[in-house]
């Protein structure tokens, strides 16, 4: 039997017909300011500019959320510690530059605990930390997710009126709507008011909410029996096969596996509930969402055994280390939902598991905040662990990826490069320094298995041994060359120190140009020059002597020179 909305709504919250105007005037106003502070259409964002906008956009909106007709000091604490703390963040990442490599996890980290925030103080977690009663933070969770998805998508239709409107009006010569809708202040402010007055209706509506969520909850929890099933099988068919067989279908195991374990979280909340009063009394429900609870800990292992695979293969990096965190909050979720059923026999499995969520919410907030400050050097600690990798021979050092010290680890790892390029090694020495002169990122092919076989079909026609190495580091590095017989002429010297090289491969003829350290200009395949034509052009025909490649005495391309 399920509790009335009054059970699970604060008591604090009443309904307030002048909400959907307020929060209309709030957040257009807050759209407007954003507009004026920002520099839209600028390659990087000014610090002060992204921490000022990010408060107003964050702080209004945990405002917006928060606010009640007779209680606003507390939401507008609230709202300011939000501002605050995304405004700092921001400024962190506006001013990172090219100085660190994972500034944009900083931000995301720092949304994730603000979300997380939000629905424990709307619950008055503040107030009554660890007695506050489940069912308001999980209520206001879900009515929280259902108000910003409504209030967006009424946004999105709001818009498609007014191009509605604006080129009806066009039709008869009124061009003010369509002046209007192409304008950027008014885009901002038309999408905040939207928003904000779609929100203030929907928060006025926290009875047809739950109502809305008793319906979702219904349609997710009927979702896990097919899922638990694919989920038995699919733990089943690994346990038959081998870990091995996720290897070969997928390059990238670990989203997925974690995708998946998200999905059973959702689906276990969605028949677990409120409380056991609520919970679906369909046993095939009750064994589906077991099955899940007990499926999420086999996922995130596998998901572990993947990224501990990749780091033993590759080494850490920012990315990875940030992956290490969501597989550890993973296993740490699938180890609470694995023994909630297992302590007590079963009995109280759902209250247990309900138990976890609050405190890994909490914990997880904090864990994110704690990220998203400056506490720790992500790009630091992948350089440290690439460069004893790389000392202790776990690497070869014609497939370290050097790169990835100039451009993926920021300051850190630019420090490293520079210390490589000085290395008693000679050839550590020259591939460091050629990494630290490229102008483009280069990305090397991680999986490519026909190296040694593209290689073997690489033929000169010239003895430079310093090109060969350049040509052959070439090769390496751009995995789409000489997958078949292949060639390559030197072109001579191009400006300054560079070198000019023609790759002929299937009959197609690219050109490249290396040297001085710097990356190779991206491959080109030499076509007929299409110079403008105009009205008054003269065009005539001219005696011409150059060089082109020849195929079995062929031509083949155009002429070079």
């Amino acid at each position: 039997m399920n509790d009335t909305i009054e059970d699970h709504a604060p008591e604090t919250h009443s309904d307030w017909p002048l909400r959907p105007w307020v929060l209309a005037v709030l957040l257009g106003l807050a759209g407007l300011a954003i507009h004026c502070i920002d520099e839209w259409g600028s390659d990087s964002w000014v610090p002060w500019r992204a921490a000022l906008s990010a408060a107003v956009a964050f702080g209004t909106l945990a405002f917006a959320f928060t606010l009640d007709r007779d209680r606003w000091q507390q939401p507008l604490a609230f709202a300011a510690i939000v501002a605050l703390v995304m405004a700092g963040i921001a400024w962190r990442v506006a001013s990172a530059g090219d100085h660190h490599a994972d500034e944009s996890f900083w931000l995301a980290a720092g949304v994730v605990a603000i979300v997380l925030a939000l629905p424990l103080f709307q619950a008055g977690f503040h107030r009554l930390r660890w007695r506050t009663p489940y069912r308001q933070t999980h209520f206001h969770v879900w009515t929280d997710a259902i108000s910003a998805g409504g209030a967006a998508a009424f946004t999105g239709l709001s818009w498609l009126l007014l191009i509605l409107l604006s080129t009806l009006f066009s039709a008869i010569e009124i061009d003010l709507l369509d002046d209007l809708v192409n304008e950027a202040w008014f885009g901002w402010t038309f999408s905040g008011a939207a928003f904000g007055a779609a929100l203030g209706v929907l928060r006025n509506q926290l009875k047809i909410i739950g109502t809305l969520q008793s319906v979702v909850m219904l349609v997710f929890s009927i979702v896990a029996v097919p899922l638990a099933l694919a989920l038995v099988i699919f733990l089943l068919a690994v346990l038959a096969s081998g870990i091995a067989v996720l290897w070969n279908a997928t390059e990238s195991p670990t989203p997925l596996l974690l995708s998946v374990a998200v999905a059973s979280f959702v689906l276990v909340n969605a028949v677990v509930r409120n409380g056991d009063a609520e919970a679906s009394e369909n046993r095939i429900l009750r064994w589906a969402a077991l099955v899940l609870a007990l499926a999420i800990l086999p996922l995130a292992l596998l998901a572990a055994i993947s990224t501990g695979t990749r780091i033993s293969e590759y080494g850490l990096s920012p990315e990875r280390l940030w992956g290490v965190v969501a597989v550890a909050v993973a296993v740490a979720y699938g180890f609470a939902y694995f023994v909630a059923p297992i302590r007590g026999r079963m009995a109280g499995w759902m209250e247990r598991v309900r138990r976890a969520n609050m405190h890994f919410a909490a914990g997880i907030g904090v864990l994110a905040l704690i990220l998203a400050l400056p506490l720790f050097d992500f790009g630091a600690i992948s350089t440290r662990n690439q460069i004893a990798r790389l000392e202790a021979g776990k690497v070869a050092v014609d497939e370290f990826d050097f790169d990835a010290l100039r451009w993926d680890f920021g300051d850190a790892g630019r420090e490293a490069l520079a210390v490589l390029t000085r290395d008693d090694d000679a050839e550590i020495a020259r591939l460091a320094a050629r990494a630290q002169a490229r102008k483009n990122r280069v990305y090397p092919g991680y999986r490519d298995r026909n190296r040694d076989q593209r290689l073997a079909n690489l033929r000169f026609d010239f003895e430079d041994p310093e090109l060969r190495e350049d040509v052959i580091a070439l090769i390496r590095e751009e995995t789409w060359h000489c997958a078949t017989a292949c060639v390559v002429l030197d072109l001579g010297e191009g400006d300054g120190a560079q070198r000019r090289i023609a790759l002929v491969e299937n009959g197609n003829v690219f050109w490249e140009v290396l040297g001085d350290g710097e990356a190779a200009e991206p491959a080109k395949m030499i076509e007929n020059p299409r110079p403008q034509q105009k009205p008054d052009s003269r065009v005539e025909i001219r005696e011409w002597s150059g060089r082109r490649v020849y195929i079995d005495g062929q031509p083949a391309g155009t002429p070079f020179e």
